[in-house]
């Protein structure tokens, strides 16, 4: 029997799959375990806030025998999200991955860093488009149409919410993912002095 993968809401049985594809797309769209031994680090910053602060908006693309295979995560209001975070998130997984001190000396304690920092989500320029999302697809299931699909799924979620746009921020070294993101209708956002990054944005009208 052949299988039709299919877009579809996110299940609690997803969070180990969710996990995975985030470590294997978490370094400029490639593997991070090697970068960062810690499988639950990169899902503890970019993965699980999601699914337990808006799992409304969380949508995982199915190979069609039930297991996911990538995902799109998003929130409606980035300054109510970034303060949930602070209050409800970090506190659960401040105990294992705590502040470093003093400069970050590995990559894995810079990210342990942006975990105790949320409000860098909060930025002037990104006003007028409240939302932003996170989109990881694992290797063999891109250039396929799914990251469309998928990130269409949230934007007419969005909609329905009455959010007018959305946001994202990707580290300029994946430029697949920025070419991605151009055919999609995302357009820069000029922030300044925005490091490695890139911020994009667009309405989540069709």
């Amino acid at each position: 029997m052949t299988t039709v993968p299919f877009v579809r809401p996110y299940r609690d049985s997803d969070r180990p799959a969710v996990a995975d594809i985030c470590v294997r797309t978490a370094l400029n769209g490639g593997d991070s375990s090697s970068v960062y031994p810690d499988r639950e680090l990169m899902p503890t910053i970019f993965a699980y806030p999601y699914l337990e602060l808006e799992p409304e908006l969380a949508h995982v693309l199915d190979d069609g025998g039930g297991r996911a295979v990538g995902y799109i995560l998003g929130a409606a209001d980035t300054p109510r999200f970034a303060d949930r975070f602070r209050t409800r998130w970090l506190p659960s997984v401040a105990d294992r991955y705590p502040r470093p001190a003093g400069a970050p000396g590995t990559p894995s304690e810079a990210m342990t860093a942006l975990l105790h920092d949320p409000e860098r989500m909060v930025l002037p320029e990104l006003e007028p488009y409240p939302a932003h999302l996170h989109i990881d697809l694992l290797p063999p299931w891109q250039g396929r149409g799914f990251g469309r699909a998928l990130t269409h799924t949230l934007l007419d979620a969005l909609r329905v919410r009455g959010v007018e746009a959305v946001h994202l921020c990707m580290v300029r070294a994946n430029t697949p993912a920025r070419a991605f993101y151009d055919r999609l209708g995302f357009r820069e956002i000029a922030v300044p002095d925005p490091g490695p990054v890139w911020y994009l944005g667009r309405s989540t009208a069709r």
